[in-house]
């Protein structure tokens, strides 16, 4: 038997024209047997901060006055060795040449799919994958993923990737983490400040990681996985 785990993945700031010249990829993964239990203790957490246990933690909700909240999400989070979180940051995407690679923005949204999770994925284990449902393209996204990650792990059977599921992010408590983590990489490397909510978390992240945050990790980095993308010979592909 291989054995499972779920990954939950975010995104922020992906599409080629909306604000904010930095994109996020963001992942959490976890052993699927330990969810409800992660599930469980982010719910008590909301609670003894005086949130209902449906309450949708997101970055954008981030504020000074919630602070102690979302530090305490942070800190359960580093505290909790079966939770491992990736991410991966295009610092530029005004800067990207799609048309020297003879691609879209589409195609290179799927390379740095592909790039985020091929780090966590092991051909000895299977894999569920949840995605939050953004928008009406958010079907054909997951198919087109799974066709990706199938061909270049060779996982014709669906063997490795069992599944590749759109849920509702307020559904899912560990998909409200990626969120929060992924907004807080993305807020760095945006150099965004005038949130002081905000900032307190990207410290507690570098304090607990004992990473900047700025610069790619290790590749075998497993509790706070970053890789900072950089375009061949100063383009993409």
């Amino acid at each position: 038997m291989r054995p499972d785990f779920n990954i939950y993945c975010d995104e922020s700031c992906h599409l080629m024209h909306n604000t904010g010249k930095a994109m996020v990829f963001g992942a959490i993964w976890c052993p699927a047997r330990k969810r409800h239990e992660a599930f469980k203790r982010i719910r008590e957490i909301k609670v003894k901060h005086g949130f209902k246990p449906d309450f949708e933690i997101k970055w954008n909700k981030v504020s000074p006055a919630k602070a102690d909240f979302y530090l305490n999400l942070i800190d359960y989070f580093f505290d909790d060795d079966d939770l491992h979180f990736r991410a991966l940051v295009v610092p530029d995407k005004t800067a990207l040449n799609h048309k020297a690679f003879n691609q879209d923005h589409d195609t290179f949204y799927y390379k740095m799919c592909f790039d985020l999770l091929k780090v966590i994925l092991s051909p000895d284990c299977a894999y569920n994958i949840y995605i939050d449902i953004k928008d009406s393209r958010s079907r054909h996204k997951v198919e087109e993923l799974h066709r990706v990650l199938r061909n270049n792990h060779y996982d014709f059977h669906d063997q490795i990737i069992k599944r590749i599921q759109q849920v509702h992010s307020n559904e899912v408590e560990l998909l409200q983490i990626t969120d929060l983590l992924v907004g807080a990489i993305g807020y760095l490397h945006r150099d965004l400040k005038e949130n002081a909510g905000k900032i307190k978390l990207i410290e507690r992240i570098r304090k607990r990681s004992g990473y900047s945050l700025l610069k790619s990790t290790l590749y075998k980095e497993e509790k706070m996985n970053i890789f900072v993308w950089k375009p061949k010979s100063d383009m993409n592909g």
